[in-house]
């Protein structure tokens, strides 16, 4: 126990890995109680969605990075593994902490286990308190005014425009009063996060820096040098035009209402801020549906999809995981995935809709994919978002929208230069022809030294032919509706 005679106090970090504008840190602050600093590495089989194993290597240099906060403030993260009730139950006794406070969390597994966690820990007589701060406004209270979920964007986006600015973020805490724990608790390295042999996650590191100070580095860059042009120049990845702030979020190195506060007063164009705040609004929109319709990573959004007859062509999925499709934007964007664990928004509805539409793979086997090697992995905005583009969500793209992936990269990658980075096989190729290699002449392919189907895939389907026969999937489920 803590020299001031008063029993510790547990907050228990979990989607929320910062100091900054963290509620629950604050109420344990300004309680007066010793603070024990906690992480619980729990089970999936909990049923708590797994982290894939790109979010694994951010997670810990991510909790890596929060322990190097604390212990400049005096203290120390505590790590343990197993089920939170368990971990607690020996961390109350241990260290006869009375109050244990943390940061609500949004996915319906996560909220179950902490409303029994709750009442479980009352039983005990020890208090539990919660709190908001993962997202600008709780999804259980912006509803229509029938009181029913928003099943539209736009609506949405207007009510919480109605609702008002978010409330300001709070300072970190510039001291924090320690408890003494027995035991260190488990070794990071001990975890295993970080992949070895091979090590996939090579690259990560040049690109990226978790850590909450890492993130309001790079939200003033992108406010100094991103924000302005963003409506329009967002689209074109190779272009330094987006804030790159997404894995940040996902496991809550930086807070949307620190994100939002710092785009207010500033002299750029508002068309810019209010198309970027809308990317925060979407994010609130998924987890909007997340809460509202728990079944949305796994389930048509749309039931009438349930009959859609999907191919799920094993060659075809490998191809198309390991960027050999012959279709350079949708190959670029693979590959991007796989050497940096991101990918450009843009590029993302591109590959999905290839996935989708062109092969007529189940939107879930992407959805899973796309799961296990992003960095930003988010259960709520990944699954609406894959929805979205497979026309069976929440305010979908209807799915006669089918994305050409050949116009789409002369649209949004005109001088080729990011096909060029991630498809090096093809670089010497002329900007005629870097989306569409299988119409470069011989002379042409032989001077850039490509040979189709050896230096590079011819495509795996004819995109015309592949869109004719979504287009019939789709009519025939439309039709039994």
């Amino acid at each position: 126990m803590a020299d001031n005679g008063k029993k510790p106090i547990i907050v228990w970090f979990r989607k929320d890995l910062r100091l900054d504008d963290n509620h629950a840190l604050q109420a344990a602050c300004s309680s007066g109680k010793p603070v024990i600093a906690l992480y619980i590495r729990e089970p999936a089989s909990d049923g708590t969605s797994a982290l894939g194993a790109a979010q694994e290597w951010w997670l810990h240099h991510s909790l890596d990075e929060l322990n190097k906060s604390l212990k400049a403030l005096g203290g120390q993260l505590h790590l343990a593994s197993g089920r939170a009730i368990d971990v607690l139950s020996d961390l109350l006794s241990a260290s006869l902490a009375d109050t244990v406070v943390w940061n609500r969390r949004y996915d319906p597994p996560g909220i179950a286990i902490d409303e029994r966690l709750k009442l479980d820990l009352q039983e005990r007589g020890v208090e539990a308190r919660s709190f908001a701060g993962q997202l600008l406004h709780e999804p259980s209270r912006l509803l229509t005014g029938s009181g029913t979920p928003y099943r539209v964007y736009t609506p949405f986006w207007r009510a919480l425009e109605r609702a008002g600015e978010p409330p300001r973020p709070i300072d970190a805490p510039t001291k924090i009063q320690f408890a003494s724990v027995s035991g260190t608790g488990e070794e990071l390295s001990s975890w295993n996060l970080l992949p070895t042999k091979p090590n996939w996650a090579r690259e990560f590191a040049d690109i990226w820096h978790p850590g909450e100070d890492a993130a309001r580095e790079r939200l003033q860059d992108f406010i100094d040098d991103g924000l302005k042009g963003y409506k329009t120049d967002r689209d074109f990845p190779a272009k330094p035009s987006t804030s790159m702030l997404s894995p940040y979020l996902t496991l809550g190195l930086i807070s949307p209402a620190r994100i939002w506060e710092e785009t207010r007063g500033t002299r750029l164009p508002v068309a810019d801020i209010v198309h970027f705040r809308k990317e925060l609004a979407w994010r609130e929109f998924s987890y909007h549906l997340l809460y509202h319709f728990p079944k949305l990573p796994y389930e048509n959004w749309n039931d009438r999809f349930d009959g859609f007859e999907w191919h799920n062509g094993s060659a075809h999925f490998h191809a198309w995981t390991t960027g050999m499709t012959g279709y350079p934007i949708v190959d670029a964007g693979m590959r991007q995935l796989w050497r940096h664990g991101f990918m450009h928004n843009r590029v993302r509805m591109v590959v999905a809709s290839f996935l989708i539409k062109d092969l007529l793979i189940d939107w879930r086997r992407g959805e899973k994919w796309f799961r296990d090697t992003l960095v930003d992995a988010d259960p709520a905005s990944n699954a609406a978002s894959w929805q979205w583009v497979a026309g069976s969500g929440a305010d979908a793209s209807p799915f006669f929208r089918v994305f050409n992936p050949v116009l789409q990269g002369e649209k949004f990658d005109p001088d080729g230069d990011y096909v060029r980075e991630f498809v090096p096989e093809i670089a010497a190729l002329g900007d005629k022809y870097i989306h569409r290699p299988f119409e470069a002449p011989a002379g042409v392919l032989e001077k850039a030294g490509i040979e189709l189907g050896n230096t590079y895939p011819k495509p795996i389907v004819d995109h015309a032919a592949a869109r004719d026969k979504a287009l019939k999937a789709y009519s025939a489920v439309k039709d039994a509706a």
